[in-house]
């Protein structure tokens, strides 16, 4: 896919143009993600990892967008649940990422993969004595 920094949504150039840049894409992707029940998290590199222990959120973690000339495409590196119906929770995912960009961008996705990275068990709680 060639790399593109800029999406050109606009339809009438009569008022000027309307562009998305792709980590716009991101971050909308990755607040629908996070609003499904069963995500745990969504996995991220180094830096972002960095960033976040000096408290920076950063919302578009565990998200690659990729633009061509078919169309977009987006990437979702997630962490479920233990116990969670992974087929049933990745097709949530898709069309809660699918929604959220139509009804924000007016952005027709080509293709949205979840990589389902790792899971996470039950954290113990201590019982007080």
């Amino acid at each position: 896919m060639s790399e593109q920094t800029i999406l050109n949504v606009s339809e009438d150039a009569n008022l000027g143009r309307v562009e998305i840049a792709p980590d716009v894409i991101e971050v909308i992707a990755g607040i629908a993600t996070t609003e499904i029940k069963g995500v745990s998290s969504t996995r991220g590199n180094f830096a972002s990892g960095v960033a976040e222990r000096f408290g920076k959120k950063t919302h578009g973690k565990g998200i690659k967008v990729e633009l061509s000339e078919t169309g977009v495409g987006i990437d979702v590196f997630v962490v479920l649940d233990y116990g969670t119906t992974i087929p049933v929770l990745a097709q949530k995912i898709q069309d809660n990422i699918r929604q959220a960009l139509k009804t924000m961008t007016a952005l027709e996705i080509e293709e949205i993969n979840v990589h389902v990275v790792g899971i996470q068990m039950e954290k113990e709680v201590p019982v007080a004595e």
